[in-house]
């Protein structure tokens, strides 16, 4: 396995990133590798000032960086010499099995739908959020950001695609998917919401749970897998974020919410796309980008593009039970 890590991006880069690659090391297996993407020597000079040999990574030189405040589309035409625009590239190619990054968010989307491409039949990637619940794992939310208006019938793909990632990677067998309403009779919410319903409700490729109250979305007895738009999502998402802020910035300390803390998680995959690409907090530090690549290699390892792709073509099978 070979895992591709933007050395450049971030707000703390290079000295976080490489410092997270360095602690990923030490968790991955010993026949896979880290491909460092980034200015060479300057990755060399933060290794020396570690004690740590060059060799232990593989180094792809890119010496531009697209910037936060680059126009994604501009930039990714441009600035071919960038470790994001490498990242994909070698991503596209087979050189790497999985790409990370935690620079330019709209660079990285650009990449992820002309380079790597949607799988055929999704409508739109989307991104998804961990929830920790309080029987003690995980549910999985999703769309938080990627798409603001979503049709009805996204909202049944992202039920698709958010059960193959609980099954494989937080091992729920057969996942319940719920749709994040104001109410949990089928009645309930806008006119997108109750149009999805019935489409969710018809499809056989997961297990319909109804309607979700966002009161439920911390209990895995009510779902695994919460559906919404990205709008609403993103929403939920930062105000989650903000609840965890709050709470530390009141010197309050408590173990369920401790896992809301971003860096344990470190980012998040697109889903829907041919291959693995993993999102990043800009503001990451060397823990979050520990977790980051250990994440990509959990998502390459467990197969689930493949299982996605697979999913889409041939319908709901015991390929991944």
């Amino acid at each position: 396995m070979r895992i591709g890590l933007d050395i450049s991006g971030g707000d703390f880069a290079p000295q976080q990133t490489v410092e997270g690659a360095i602690f990923a090391l030490r968790e991955l297996k010993s026949d896979n590798r880290i491909v460092l993407i980034g200015n060479q020597p300057v990755i060399e000079k933060e290794m020396a000032a570690r004690g740590v040999s060059p060799s232990a990574f593989d180094m792809v030189h890119a010496p531009e960086n697209i910037e936060m405040h680059d126009n994604p589309v501009k930039a990714f035409e441009t600035k071919r010499e960038s470790s994001i625009v490498k990242g994909f590239h070698m991503l596209a190619t087979g050189l790497i099995d999985g790409f990370a990054s935690l620079g330019n968010t709209g660079a990285m989307l650009v990449g992820a739908m002309h380079v790597i491409k949607p799988v055929p039949g999704i409508i739109r990637p989307c991104i998804s959020s961990v929830y920790p619940n309080i029987q003690g794992s995980y549910n999985l939310f999703l769309d938080v950001g990627l798409n603001p208006d979503s049709k009805p019938e996204m909202l049944v793909q992202y039920g698709i695609i958010g059960s193959v990632f609980s099954e494989l990677v937080f091992n729920v067998k057969n996942p319940k998917t719920g749709l994040l309403n104001i109410g949990t009779e089928a009645g309930k919410g806008n006119l997108q919401t109750k149009t999805a319903y019935d489409l969710l409700a018809a499809c056989t490729q997961i297990r319909f749970a109804g309607n979700i109250e966002p009161n439920q979305l911390f209990d895995a007895d009510a779902a695994d897998v919460i559906v919404t738009d990205g709008f609403v999502g993103n929403i939920v998402l930062k105000q989650a974020e903000a609840f965890y802020a709050l709470l530390k910035s009141r010197n309050i300390s408590d173990p369920y919410f401790e896992k809301y803390n971003f860096e344990l998680y470190g980012g998040t995959p697109v889903l829907g796309i041919n291959r693995c690409v993993v999102i990043g907090h800009g503001r990451s530090n060397s823990i979050a980008v520990k977790n980051m690549v250990l994440q990509t290699a959990r998502i390459i390892q467990v197969n689930l593009c493949e299982e996605i792709i697979k999913i889409m073509q041939h319908g709901k099978d015991s390929s991944y039970h």
